[in-house]
């Protein structure tokens, strides 16, 4: 307490922003109302396991997805907020169709790979068989000659870094193979890209997740192997360079259909034209029931408005729940929503976003002005007895992006990634591997981020 009496006498006395005027023990008597109800009262749990049970995969365009912006609306309009409403957005339709199979033959033997398409892919036609050339960086397919890649799979065996202690960071050092590996590939004039999973772990199962087409370049197949598989075929090939790869996928996509985000508000008592908003994701990709991402960032948002009328909390600027459609495959529903903010030249002091697996929370990564990360960092104290005080730099939402230009701050809910990539885009993304009270916190912290900027400002 001296020491926070200290920060406010000196930022009062050279004019810093108004959090020097905070009452700490009323902000932490907030705090502890808002936890009290999401771990005593919380709906994440309840909610959670309806959408998983009942719903379950919902990737973009999908009857499941139409069924998950129905239930999230109902649900929303059951915590009484002053409106609720759907925001119409056009989005992609790709389906993943029968079984995909795959594998390599040596010495006339068969050996089978565990394998899933990415999602966006185009199908093989059948079966497509071709020789296979490895490689563990953009270098070393740069220093193959045309002749070693063309009419070949190009197999991109990068493993995510063990040795990196935060695992998110892992992941984004990796994930360039998956979305632009069939472009790289196509340019070499290879026939199929084959990448890596990207997890820690060493399984059968595959990890999807979205790749990318250049027009400019032919599009072909790309698929992702299970661990156990890449380690496999990267063996079989130093024995037998010229082994032959087999791969049939019938994914196929369909023409963009109709969706919509979900949006649901409190209106501001004293700054209602000034916005906070909360969301996550509504769709999935297509191999489970998308627990972790984003099931559980779903069930979180919605219980941020819960709280609020929970503990009949009256913000003082405008709290916007929005629920994005495709996330996953393009982000058409953020992009279309700071479109849409845009048009209407909306004031949004903070967007916020609950995608990190919806783990233990640690705290915020924040995209914002080095004034507002002032105030961030003095509101810190307040996170620290509930474990979510850690407060860093470079948020990491999706549907956050596109309000780079609108908003003060980007804000997303940053939690303990350590099991997040041994299940994220896989079979293995369901409710079991969850836990209801972590999920509860990371509302809870949310709720409370929400509810000082509200307050506060920016």
């Amino acid at each position: 307490m001296k020491i926070l009496s200290f920060m406010v006498t000196g930022m009062l006395s050279i004019g810093l922003p108004v959090f020097a005027q905070v009452s700490n023990s009323s902000d932490s008597g907030l705090f502890r109302k808002l936890y009290n109800e999401a771990l005593k009262n919380g709906q994440t749990d309840i909610n959670l396991r309806y959408l998983t049970s009942h719903i379950g995969a919902r990737i973009s365009g999908s009857l499941q997805a139409q069924q998950t912006v129905e239930w999230s609306k109902k649900v929303l309009a059951q915590y009484k907020p002053d409106s609720v409403y759907l925001q119409p957005v056009t989005v992609p339709h790709w389906v993943r169709g029968a079984k995909e199979l795959s594998y390599y033959t040596v010495k006339g033997r068969r050996i089978n790979m565990n394998v899933c398409a990415l999602g966006g892919s185009i199908g093989t036609d059948g079966f497509l068989t071709a020789g296979v050339v490895e490689v563990r960086s953009w270098a070393e397919l740069a220093s193959l000659p045309d002749q070693a890649v063309k009419g070949k799979f190009v197999f991109f065996n990068r493993a995510m870094d063990a040795g990196e202690i935060e695992t998110f960071k892992a992941y984004l050092n990796a994930v360039d193979q998956r979305t632009q590996g069939a472009i790289a590939a196509s340019r070499r004039g290879a026939v199929g890209a084959l990448v890596r999973s990207l997890t820690l772990a060493k399984d059968d199962y595959p990890h999807t997740g979205a790749m990318s087409y250049d027009p400019t370049v032919k599009k072909i197949p790309a698929a992702a192997l299970s661990t156990n598989s890449a380690d496999l075929l990267s063996d079989a090939l130093k024995k037998d360079p010229g082994l032959q790869y087999s791969l049939r996928m019938n994914c196929v996509q369909l023409p963009d259909v109709q969706s919509y985000n979900v949006i649901a508000e409190i209106r501001g008592a004293k700054y209602p034209d000034e916005y906070v908003t909360v969301g996550a994701h509504l769709d999935t990709w297509d191999l489970s029931e998308g627990a972790s991402d984003d099931g559980a960032g779903l069930v979180q948002a919605i219980e941020v408005l819960r709280l609020f009328r929970a503990i009949a909390l009256q913000p003082e600027r405008t709290v916007r729940i929005i629920l994005y459609m495709n996330e996953e495959a393009g982000a058409h529903g953020a992009i279309l929503y700071a479109k849409q903010a845009m048009l209407r030249n909306e004031k949004h002091i903070a967007v916020i976003e609950s995608d990190a697996g919806g783990f233990a929370p640690r705290g915020f990564r924040i995209e914002t002005t080095p004034e507002a990360m002032a105030l961030f960092q003095q509101w810190k104290e307040l996170f620290i007895p509930y474990k979510a005080g850690d407060i860093q730099l470079q948020q990491r939402g999706v549907d956050l992006v596109p309000m780079k230009t609108q908003a003060t701050a980007l804000i997303s809910l940053d939690c303990d990634d350590s099991r997040l990539f041994y299940i994220h885009h896989s079979a293995l993304d369901t409710y079991d591997k969850i836990n209801p009270r972590e999920v509860a916190m990371g509302a809870a912290a949310m709720a409370a981020m929400v509810a000082l900027i509200s307050k506060y400002g920016l």
